[in-house]
């Protein structure tokens, strides 16, 4: 079995948590911190690397919602601290560039113009935003803390982490054979190196960018290690205005009123489902033996596309939001969903997914006995037992 994680920025991660836990206690005979092989990309990435060191979806689910007995403190506002090292490095550029381009217009009269100078400044603009190097040193000092591994090569299972070569336009997937000599810390932090946001990371003299650039899923590393059923989470989908006769209690939103960062985020977002539509019917002919199932937001998910993610209400009640649309999602597609389960001896929990009062809350716990590596074993065993007590209630 295989899992396939996309990117999404930290909307797009909160989403997958959602669905992520949604899914895993509703299908009985799912465990998806015990899976052969796993695939992260840019935010799925992280997640991706705690399922594959055996971190259940519950605790994760703990941590990053910031529930008071979780097994590590998350604060997603570290993660947006200015790259103040970046800066300084491309503004001390300035004078040479002046010096520079100044001469050659002196030298070259009848070549020389404004755009030249322009153009020449554009190199002292820094690569990215933010300090990236806080992605690496969370996950070092979280892995050091839970007990986990940081090391390809100490998995039970394989774990790639998938991200674009900037010189040569090539995804690279660390934890290939190839590529396993750097830390899980560092290729998290190189697949999410979205330009613009975050500067490119430099590995082994190379330097590399997000590993969405190149495909959205890259499911392909799963299903080319033999895997039976896959199962792929993709939370970036184009928001489309609901049907008016389907919500009449919500009124039209245009996307042009948000300005050009909702306008940016539509674009991207439909360029990527477009994607990995594609990708996904070559992936139906390319592997006919596997079993694909996909799950995705709804495009007319208001929540999703216009939540403020650093609000922790908004944080909490996005991931809430997201587990159970998902177990809406299951429910409705039982029919299409389960003979696909059947042939891998799985099936739908349908009692569970129909329990009105079942919530995010509920299924996680409070996670009181997660803070050593020790107990944090314990825990997870408890967080299996609790899925068999409930799958024998829900039958």
């Amino acid at each position: 079995m295989g899992l396939a994680i996309a990117g999404g920025g930290p909307v797009g991660a909160i989403f997958e948590l959602g669905a992520l836990r949604a899914l895993d206690e509703s299908i009985e005979g799912l465990r998806l911190h015990d899976l052969d092989v796993y695939v992260g990309v840019s935010a799925g990435a992280f997640i991706a690397a705690s399922l594959a060191n055996g971190m259940t979806t519950a605790e994760i689910c703990r941590v990053f919602m910031g529930a008071e007995y979780a097994s590590l403190r998350f604060e997603p506002e570290r993660f947006l601290r200015p790259a103040y090292r970046e800066y300084l490095d491309r503004a001390a550029q300035v004078p040479s560039i002046v010096s520079g381009t100044l001469l050659q217009m002196i030298r070259n009269p009848m070549h020389a113009s404004v755009s030249q100078l322009i153009g020449e400044l554009g190199k002292a603009v820094p690569a990215g935003i933010f300090n990236n190097e806080t992605i690496h040193d969370f996950l070092e000092q979280s892995f050091a803390q839970t007990g986990q591994s940081n090391r390809f090569q100490d998995l039970k299972c394989k774990l790639y982490v998938v991200a674009v070569d900037l010189d040569s336009g090539a995804a690279v997937r660390f934890g290939s054979a190839e590529h396993r000599d750097v830390t899980i810390s560092r290729a998290v932090q190189a697949s999410a190196a979205l330009p613009g946001l975050y500067p490119p990371v430099e590995l082994g003299g190379r330097f590399f960018v997000d590993g969405a650039l190149r495909r959205t899923l890259h499911a392909s590393a799963a299903l080319d290690e033999g895997v039976d059923l896959l199962i792929g989470i993709n939370p970036l989908v184009p928001y489309a205005a609901g049907d008016a006769a389907r919500h009449p209690h919500i009124p039209a939103r245009k996307l042009i009123s948000g300005g050009l960062p909702l306008i940016l985020s539509q674009t991207f977002r439909a360029l990527i489902q477009s994607r990995m539509k594609i990708g996904f019917q070559k992936y139906r002919s390319s592997h006919p033996a596997a079993d694909l199932v996909l799950l995705e937001p709804d495009r007319d998910d208001e929540e999703i596309f216009f939540t403020n993610i650093f609000s922790y209400a908004s944080r909490n009640a996005l991931c809430e939001h997201a587990y159970q649309s998902t177990r809406r999602d299951l429910l409705t597609r039982a029919a299409e969903i389960n003979p696909i389960l059947k042939r891998h001896g799985m099936r739908l929990r349908t009692k569970l997914l129909r329990d009105p009062s079942r919530t995010l809350t509920s299924s996680i716990g409070d996670g009181r006995s997660s803070h050593a590596p020790v107990t944090r074993e314990l825990a997870k065993t408890l967080d299996d037992l609790m899925d068999v007590l409930e799958s024998q209630i829900a039958r």
